[in-house]
């Protein structure tokens, strides 16, 4: 049985006030913020690390739109904003199996920063929100930890972009996590410096690989789809005893810089994680940075451009795929994204892309599906909002929504909807979705085709 300890009760000093205060700052989090102060009420976007942009920044992922080709359609928005601007600030390279950008997720860094201090949103960086503060059923705010101490930071509405809905969670929120076993696996991803790039690419070039041959289950249209798979070399390392057994390694590059910098290689994947216990968070960084070393062995050794390759970098932080998700004033599921759900709340639009349990679909035939902004309004806690992958759904859904670009969707949403709630003086589960959907619409984002 767990020891327990009684906290004394303090006084706890008040940091800030504000109108909307987003807590975690990667692609849900950031549009929430924006949104929201483009909307013209006071926001503050609290973010535990040092930067913001979440799984862009602290996991490396440059990726963000890999899913896009001829016929995919889009919401718009802020989260097209983050390739764009990034590109306008020459931080992106051109994504090598889609019709996106790179993120060059260093400079993702700064280029956040721009955002956040041309919408007028108020920075807090290391600090991390750690419990809720309630008056009955309705958030009133949070107390937050940082090098200032224990402090609390009281706000009108608050929209929990945490990825694991730790505010909501600790709201009493209803939410659900799957068995360890079931969940997505995680990843410690890396780059690497020196490495030959036309000898790479030459190598890539005659011996192509496509989605078929890492997806279990795909529509068939994704089959011939070029992807930057990497196997072969891991597969050798193996047979040579140089990876152990029961140590599966494999899975995508990224862009090349004309410097020689594989700069997002996520070929570690491991299952078997809980990302809301910290002995697990442990154990995965620790472990993944150990087969992330035995990966570039195989590629150094059985890789044609990586011969004198070295490390550049590990990613800042374990990338998560999955954790607690919400159970919201709607669910959303596997059925509605795959068979275009249209609903009368709808907060944008997202195209027909799953990837995850081993399925790949990609959007080439002009099929989307809504977004409703139920799946964002948690049960049993008023003025709550959540933002990005743990919003609301099933485990099929889930494969949809936990899309970068899903989770900007989602975060502009909320950042929009607790404006006008504040400013027409209703709940957010009250809101005018109406009053909503037209806000988002002056913010540039399409809800349909």
């Amino acid at each position: 049985m767990m020891k327990h300890l009684v906290e004394t009760s303090r006084r706890i000093p008040v940091l800030a006030e504000t109108d909307v205060l987003v807590v975690g700052s990667g692609p849900g989090g950031l549009a929430a913020a924006i949104g929201a102060a483009r909307k013209g009420v006071d926001t503050m976007l609290v973010e535990r690390y040092g930067c913001f942009g979440g799984n862009i920044t602290q996991a490396s992922v440059e990726s963000i739109a890999w899913y896009r080709h001829g016929g995919t359609i889009e919401s718009g928005g802020i989260g097209t904003e983050f390739e764009e601007r990034a590109k306008a600030m020459a931080g992106s390279r051109k994504e090598p199996q889609s019709l996106s950008e790179a993120l060059d997720t260093e400079m993702f860094k700064y280029v956040a920063d721009k955002l956040v201090e041309e919408a007028g949103v108020v920075p807090m960086l290391h600090c991390m929100g750690v419990e809720p503060v309630m008056e009955g059923t309705t958030i009133r705010g949070i107390i937050t930890e940082s090098k200032s101490g224990r402090q609390a930071i009281l706000a009108k509405r608050v929209i929990d972009a945490t990825g694991d809905a730790d505010i909501a969670y600790r709201a009493g929120a209803p939410y659900r996590l799957s068995m360890k076993k079931d969940l997505l696996g995680v990843t410690v991803s890396f780059s690497c410096s020196n490495v030959n790039r036309d000898a790479f690419l030459e190598y890539v070039q005659s011996h192509p690989a496509t989605l078929k041959d890492w997806a279990e289950k795909t529509t068939g249209k994704e089959d011939d789809l070029f992807s930057p798979y990497l196997k072969e070399p891991f597969r050798k390392a193996k047979e040579a005893g140089e990876i152990p057994e029961g140590v599966e390694i494999a899975g995508t590059w990224s862009s090349l810089s004309k410097e020689g910098e594989a700069t997002y290689l996520n070929v570690v994947y491991m299952e078997g994680f809980d990302a809301t216990d910290v002995r697990d968070l442990t154990q995965a960084e620790m472990e993944g940075r150990q087969q992330a070393i035995w990966a570039i062995s195989a590629l150094k050794k059985y890789t044609p451009g990586f011969e004198n390759a070295r490390l550049r970098t590990f990613g800042a932080s374990l990338g998560t795929r999955e954790s607690r998700k919400i159970i919201g004033q709607y669910n959303m599921t596997g059925h509605d994204v795959m068979n275009e759900a249209r609903f009368a709340d709808a907060i944008g639009m997202v195209p027909e892309f799953l990837d995850g349990y081993g399925m790949v679909v990609i959007p080439t035939t002009g099929r989307y599906f809504q977004v409703p902004y139920g799946i964002l309004v948690p049960q049993k806690v008023e003025n709550l909002l959540v933002a990005g992958r743990c919003v609301a759904g099933d485990r099929l859904s889930h494969a949809a929504i936990r899309s970068m670009r899903c989770c900007s969707v989602t975060g502009q949403g909320a950042g929009v909807a607790a404006s006008v709630s504040i400013k027409g003086k209703k709940t957010c589960r009250e809101v005018d979705i109406r009053e909503v959907r037209k806000a988002l619409a002056k913010q540039g984002v399409r809800t349909e085709y």
